[in-house]
């Protein structure tokens, strides 16, 4: 699959509501998305690295 297929919304400025360094970066790569307050779904790329590491935790 081309990477140009992928949905990844990267954003370069800061989001202003991230407070957390790594909620910041996972905004900013396109992992997830914010739906509304306090609600957050995964994006293509950050489900797969989900995945990947709940495999690792698991061997």
């Amino acid at each position: 699959m081309r990477i140009s297929q992928f949905l990844l919304p990267t954003v370069r400025e800061s989001p202003a509501d991230a407070e957390i360094i790594s909620h910041h970066l996972m905004l900013r790569a396109g992992m997830v998305r914010r739906l509304a307050a306090g609600i957050y779904t995964w994006l293509p790329l950050g489900l797969r690295v989900l995945r990947k590491v709940e495999r690792i935790i698991r061997e």
